[in-house]
């Protein structure tokens, strides 16, 4: 029966906020979402530090008026509001609060009392953050990992691969791998928003002091683009087949790609053949979830915003998300422009074919869309004959690929096949992520922040709802499906074991689980539409 924030300052809406908020609210209450709304979006319009210094604010004010007894009601009701809303707070962000010192002022000063903040047992007095809990921005909560040193693995292989993909922060330290213009590599451990002064500062020993050095971005086809001194997050931001290369200005000119951007030179059609599509689906299903679920419900909005407004934060884990999904279109079609016999690319068609609706049974919509897409991609679908073969014959017309198979991928009317298909799916489900960001861009981009000075709440609102699309798809946990993920990884096995898939009854999978997985994790493709063209004109 209340009023809908339509605008405001950023003091206003936070202060209605505390005013109308329940004791009970949630960030999730499908009714109620302007707790949920405004920690979503409140970095977009409001500093940390300057929300910190508004609930300190507000904990500390007495009312003016009143009876001594309803001022302490009143004070103490508003005080619980608070607490509510900081414990969502920290629920919602978890880990990406620790570090940063205006949330840790705000969490323990005297007076507060910040053991109600979190459930009993999970933090210790002299900490607010939980001290064995670690949240991945669905609410889920994931053990702690194993010890590192200077951002390396120290656990075995077969460990590393069971959690490769842990949630990244920008105050993580990861190995940069840098090339000279000679294409030698050079490996630094920086900060994941580390700055380009600051990545070129740690490389100075190694380099020539008697020259100015830059750092360039170098794509598979050449184009360089020289990065600005204060660009932060570089490395982690690569796309496919892009590199990070250190070269003073007379070695600008001559440049060239390394070696290994340039993708493969042979396909791997025999592994792949040792392999069954639904074995292949379920390993790569595993690995998208947990790439997935890494990515912090805040990020998206930060990645659509900017980096120009949010140095501080990291969007690698999407930046993750969205380089796997163009490594496994264009996988798809150099695997098939580097089979040469046509009998053999016939049936590596089919098996892409049937692991897209594997994929797709498995609500693993993101891998499902890349892989259409690399065999939608029109080197591959000139190639006739291997349509033709594929079909059952001459006799047989080509069967176009966007329709095989029966797919959401129909992008009229804004994908409405699509949006009404995944809204009676349960949950969990891997989205196609960038339909998601392309909501988030015409959100942004057609929306003003600020209304005659005031904040457009009600674009606030649209951006937390399409945000939380990412919590519904993560309703649930995901279950292994492949054998390497589904064991426990301290279950001792023989040196001689041969392990088989049981993902499927009819598997052709006699690979050890671990280097299937260790193939999928580092695809090798060619990204250079050019030369994707010129193969499948040699083949066809």
């Amino acid at each position: 029966s209340r009023y809908l924030v339509m605008a405001g300052t950023p003091e206003k809406i936070l202060e209605h906020l505390l005013e109308f908020m329940r004791l009970d609210a949630t960030l999730y209450d499908p009714v109620d979402t302007l707790l949920g709304d405004f920690l979503l979006t409140y970095t977009v319009f409001m500093p940390t530090s300057q929300l910190c210094r508004a609930l300190l604010h507000h904990f500390r004010a007495e009312p003016l008026e009143g009876s001594e007894q309803d001022k302490a009601s009143y004070s103490l009701r508003k005080r619980r509001k608070i607490l509510r809303l900081v414990s969502q707070w920290v629920l919602l962000y978890g880990r990406l609060l620790q570090g940063d010192r205006s949330t840790t002022a705000l969490l323990q000063p005297r007076g507060w009392p910040v053991l109600v903040l979190f459930p009993p047992g999970t933090a210790a007095p002299s900490s607010p953050f939980p001290s064995r809990r670690l949240e991945n921005g669905d609410g889920s909560v994931s053990p702690q990992p194993k010890a590192r040193s200077s951002g390396m693995w120290l656990g075995s292989p077969e460990e590393a691969m069971l959690d490769s993909t842990c949630a990244l922060r920008a105050q993580d330290k990861v190995p940069y791998e840098i090339f000279r213009a000679d294409h030698s590599c050079l490996v630094s451990v920086l900060p994941v928003n580390a700055a380009v002064r600051d990545v070129l500062r740690a490389l100075a020993p190694r380099l020539r002091r008697d020259r100015e050095h830059v750092l360039v971005k170098v794509n598979s086809a050449g184009d360089r683009a020289v990065l600005p001194q204060d660009a932060v997050g570089v490395f982690t931001a690569l796309g496919l087949n892009e590199r990070l290369f250190v070269v003073s200005r007379d070695e600008l000119g001559s440049l060239t790609p390394h070696p290994e951007q340039l993708g493969p030179h042979a396909g791997s059609s025999d592994t792949l053949d040792l392999i069954s599509s639904k074995d292949l689906a379920s390993h790569l299903t595993d690995y998208d979830w947990n790439l997935f679920k890494s990515i912090h419900q805040v990020e998206m909005i930060h990645y659509i915003v900017g980096p120009h407004k949010f140095r501080e934060v990291a969007t690698a884990n999407l930046a993750r998300v969205l380089r796997r999904f163009n490594e496994l279109q264009f996988w798809v079609a150099t695997e098939l422009c580097l089979c040469p016999e046509l009998g053999r690319r016939a049936q590596l068609l089919r098996k892409f074919i049937k692991l897209a609706a594997h994929l797709k049974e498995q609500k693993n919509l993101n891998s499902f869309f890349a892989v259409m897409f690399g065999v939608s991609n029109t080197a591959v679908t000139r190639l006739a004959k291997t349509w033709e073969q594929w079909g059952g014959g001459a006799t047989v017309p080509p069967v176009p690929p966007p329709h095989v198979p029966a797919c959401p991928q129909d992008p009229s009317w804004n994908h409405r096949v699509y949006r009404l298909a995944v809204a009676k799916l349960s949950p969990p489900i891997i989205p196609f992520v960038p339909l998601l960001l392309k909501d988030m861009t015409f959100i942004h981009e057609g929306n003003r922040t600020l209304a005659e000075n005031l904040i457009n709440f009600e674009k606030m609102h649209m951006m937390a709802k399409t945000v939380r699309v990412l919590q519904r798809c993560r309703g649930h946990a995901h279950a292994p499906l492949s054998p390497l993920r589904s064991r426990s990884p301290h279950r001792p096995e023989e040196a001689k074991a041969v392990r088989i898939s049981t993902c499927s009854e009819q598997s052709l999978s006699v690979r050890n689980p671990v280097s299937t997985w260790a193939y999928l994790q580092h695809l090798r493709a060619i990204d250079s539409q050019k030369e994707l063209l010129r193969l499948s004109r040699e083949l066809e």
